[in-house]
């Protein structure tokens, strides 16, 4: 599963993108309005999560314009004010809840979950490329009939190799969403992490499906 989290006050949102890496989410985040709603219509999310107060558009008004986007991924509105007008205001741009700061991470969670469960036009449970499956719901991946035993990173790698299939995916896109901001870029932990999921996913198999690009990154399946 995929989640954008807006969110201009930076430690939280650092919080916030571990955690959800912990639980074996694909996280994008952005620090403004502006940034967000580009992100929001150019990439396909499960859920996102945006703070009402937001530099350069706040999250009433991102709602408001996805919405009118038709873009109806569950939103889960954050906010430090705790008014009853507030709460309205946020849902009734559209937002699917509302949750008032301060919050503990499993609340959070619990939240996101119920809204993962919710029916959406745009939300895809099941990742394929050529013969290989990964269920975003059960966490299940397989090979042609072969299932496959993945650790959590190497899950998200895979994870994110596929919500970009086709596309080459630099090693910093890479530790940007799948390992924290502490990513140290001068070790050798992604080169090492692809080296186990092309032992699980391709050694058995006649045909690659991970690529190294020469001198830009890796692409899973053939270019699009």
């Amino acid at each position: 599963m995929r989640i954008l989290v807006v969110e201009d006050e930076k430690s939280i949102a650092a919080f916030l993108a571990r955690g959800l890496k912990e639980e074996k989410f694909a996280v994008d985040v952005a620090y403004d309005g502006e940034e967000g709603m580009y992100l929001a219509q150019i990439n396909s999310y499960d859920v996102m999560i945006f703070d009402i107060m937001l530099p350069k558009k706040d999250g009433v008004a991102m709602c408001r314009e996805l919405r009118a986007k038709k873009i109806n991924t569950p939103i889960l509105m954050l906010t430090a004010r705790n008014a009853v007008e507030d709460k309205i205001n946020g849902l009734n741009s559209g937002a699917d809840d509302y949750l008032t700061k301060p919050f503990s991470f499993g609340e959070l969670l619990a939240r996101v979950r119920v809204l993962l469960k919710r029916p959406t036009d745009n939300k895809t449970s099941v990742l394929k490329v050529e013969d290989l499956e990964l269920n975003q719901l059960t966490f299940e991946v397989k090979r042609g009939r072969k299932p496959l035993k993945l650790n959590a990173k190497e899950y998200m790698l895979l994870q994110y190799l596929m919500l970009n299939a086709g596309h080459v995916i630099s090693r910093t896109m890479i530790s940007e969403h799948v390992w924290n901001e502490e990513f140290d870029s001068m070790t050798n932990v992604i080169d090492v992490y692809i080296a186990y999921l092309r032992r699980k996913i391709d050694r058995s198999f006649k045909k690659k499906l991970i690529r190294t690009i020469r001198g830009a990154g890796y692409m899973l399946g053939n270019p699009q």
